[in-house]
């Protein structure tokens, strides 16, 4: 019994991730876009990158736009990619869940988000990652996907 238990656990903890990516793709030390704000997963992916040496922008915003329709009124914000951004992050976050018990040695924090990387140039998708996980074990993963997509 014990070792369905155990079995079951790993099992699951297996299944929080997928990751499909493109080894030796990305080159290191270019600019990198990446969207404003965002919870700790997007925070950590800026830091991440800057610290391997890439440059992270998160384009310039402009003026916002009013669209108006007979019963509504909608500010649109937009944000201006400069040309010489090499790659695209895209992050979708949910909110981050407190796990102190599951996520103790791990940064306490419960992540749950998509990441996707493409080549603005080629319009290659790099990295489409799936995952949920503790913080810093996501991050740590993160280091790993880079290590294996970078030349």
């Amino acid at each position: 019994m014990h070792k369905i238990m155990t079995f079951s656990m790993v099992l699951g903890l297996c299944a929080c991730n997928s990751v499909y990516m493109k080894p030796n793709s990305l080159d290191a030390g270019h600019v990198v876009y990446a969207d404003r704000g965002g919870y700790s997963m997007r925070r950590s992916i800026k830091e991440t990158m800057e610290n391997r040496g890439y440059r992270v922008v998160v384009g310039r915003a402009t003026v916002n736009e009013n669209a108006t329709d007979e019963s509504i009124s909608v500010d649109i914000d937009k944000n201006i990619i400069p040309v010489d951004v090499k790659y695209v992050i895209k992050v979708n976050e949910r909110n981050e869940k407190f796990r102190p018990i599951w996520c103790v040695f791990n940064g306490f924090w419960w992540w749950n988000f998509n990441v996707s990387i493409a080549n603005q140039e080629t319009g290659d998708e790099i990295v489409s990652w799936r995952g949920r996980g503790c913080a810093n074990s996501s991050v740590r993963l993160l280091n790993r996907i880079l290590d294996k997509v970078e030349k």
